[in-house]
């Protein structure tokens, strides 16, 4: 699904009048009904107080055709309109007339008024700001704000929680409506996925709005979110007189005393996401390990005891994950530059593997293109330097993937995924995920499935995906808390499995 940008969404609404020939106010009256409708559906007429905060703008006049709608079905409404300027958009001032006209009169807050009383029982629709906002609110409307969030009634905000921006952080976290849900039009919004605004927004829902779809399939994006029916067209089907040879032969490079355990997590995710055969090269102290947990996994040893101290193998690999629990001493950096000089394999780097290229930049020019690596957030900031907030990161992590053609997995809560300039947001995964070992089970996905021949991008996304949908199966019997890394592995077929469960429930209905 495409992410548009602010200016994309004006152009979006823009073509959309012009071809359907409708005018602006009748697509206000689309949001309008849409978002009634999601509430009416929801609330059935309860009798509930509605209290709906409006700007001055187009969202304000979403709101305000909101309350006409509301009011038309019986519901408890109280409607204040935020008087933050002296400017009002046309299509705000048509649907003020029109509940007027229904003896519907707002309370006008300005900047000396007193703040109306909630309750916590009581439902608040924001529709103060926009993606409009170009500057920070107001001191008196951040009191207001402040008092919204404190009164701990169920906000729904309308496209985007008001005083959130989409192209950089709020100064100050008072001037953000905390929404609980955000109905947003057509696609969701880049802040949403952000670390630093996501907090804004609990769940957000998309509603349509009839945005033209010409539009839609035309325009380039920089980023693109990622569900199920993005990865569906990426699987590649198993034929029936295949055989291990045909699904790759993956080398995973790793560990050192105490950390055998990583290794073992990257391979054995390695093997049940489906690569034909996995083969580890392990220090010696992690043989007999090795050998008893995983005996599908052949083994190599380095010449060292306790640590990796030469990479040399005579195998040919398809592909090769390296770093996991590897090290970075000055033995290891060694033994690392060293197989980069000679290495040509597709490559998966991880962990202490960052590290060390972190440790010599110069190490970098010396990927084959396409290396996929797999960051979190430290060891991003070593790779790519300082970042003064999420916006920024993202710009230096782009370029950082240009200037090293390197496909790059920003791991996180939105696991991104960069390259050539564009980004790909994943929508699975769960708190629970933050434990020992994910990310050592993310590389092992990732380099299994371009074993199997998938493309490294598309083994980023298909596995960053697989991944998460992995622990979010898990986490249902397990809880957040007690989820850890193995669980994850034991998954990966069921997500697998449920890559096809939509379809099939579909055609059961249908053969009813």
């Amino acid at each position: 699904m495409k992410i548009f940008s602010a200016n994309q969404i004006y152009k979006a609404d823009e073509f959309t009048i012009k071809k359907q020939q409708i005018s602006s106010n009748e697509l206000m009256e689309r949001v309008a009904i849409q978002i009634f409708n999601w509430m009416h559906l929801r609330l059935q007429g309860a009798p509930v107080k509605i209290q709906i905060f409006c700007g001055i703008g187009n969202n304000g006049g979403d709101g305000i055709a909101v309350a006409r709608h509301l009011q038309e079905h019986g519901y408890s409404i109280e409607v204040h309109v935020v008087n933050y300027s002296e400017k009002r958009s046309d299509d705000f001032l048509k649907n003020l007339e029109r509940l007027k006209d229904r003896k519907i009169w707002p309370n006008f807050i300005n900047s000396d008024s007193e703040l109306p009383e909630i309750s916590p029982k009581d439902i608040v629709l924001d529709a103060i700001f926009g993606i409009g906002l170009n500057r920070n609110p107001d001191a008196w409307v951040v009191s207001l704000m402040k008092h919204i969030n404190n009164s701990k009634a169920f906000v729904l905000s309308v496209d985007l929680p008001s005083g959130l921006f989409t192209d950089r952080i709020p100064e100050s976290e008072n001037g953000v409506i905390k929404a609980n849900h955000v109905l947003t039009f057509q696609t969701p919004k880049l802040v949403f996925f952000l670390p630093e605004t996501g907090v804004y927004c609990n769940q957000w829902e998309i509603i349509d709005i009839g945005i033209d779809t010409e539009y839609i399939g035309i325009t380039e994006v920089d980023f693109e979110l990622i569900g199920k029916n993005e990865v569906l067209p990426i699987y590649m089907p198993r034929e029936k007189y295949s055989h291990k040879g045909t699904f790759g032969h993956a080398l995973i490079i790793g560990g050192s005393y105490g950390k055998i355990g990583s290794v073992q997590l990257s391979s054995k995710a390695c093997l049940v996401a489906g690569s034909g055969l996995v083969t580890a090269l392990v220090p010696k102290c992690g043989y007999i390990p090795f050998q008893t947990a995983l005996p599908e996994i052949m083994i190599l040893t380095s010449k060292g005891e306790n640590v990796i101290s030469e990479i040399d193998h005579e195998l040919n690999p398809t592909v090769i994950g390296i770093g996991m629990g590897l090290g970075t001493s000055n033995e290891i950096e060694n033994a690392f530059e060293e197989f980069l000089n000679s290495n040509k394999t597709a490559l998966v780097v991880d962990a202490d593997g960052l590290n060390l290229l972190s440790k010599n930049k110069k190490l970098l020019e010396k990927l084959p293109p396409k290396t996929v690596l797999t960051p979190h957030p430290k060891e991003l900031q070593r790779l790519i330097g300082g970042w003064k907030d999420d916006f920024e990161k993202l710009e230096k992590a782009k370029a950082f993937s240009l200037k090293y053609n390197c496909v790059l997995v920003i791991k996180g809560a939105n696991t991104i995924t960069l390259y050539e300039g564009k980004g790909y947001i994943n929508t699975t995964g769960n708190p629970g995920m933050a434990t020992a070992g994910s990310g050592d089970v993310l590389t092992g996905v990732i380099t299994s499935l371009i074993a199997q021949n998938y493309d490294p991008l598309k083994a980023a996304i298909f596995g960053v995906y697989l991944h998460g949908k992995s622990g979010d199966i898990a986490v249902e019997t397990l809880g957040y808390q007690s989820l850890i890394a193995s669980s994850i592995v034991n998954t990966i077929g069921d997500a697998y499995i449920d890559l096809f469960k939509v379809q099939e429930d579909q055609t059961q209905i249908e053969e009813k």
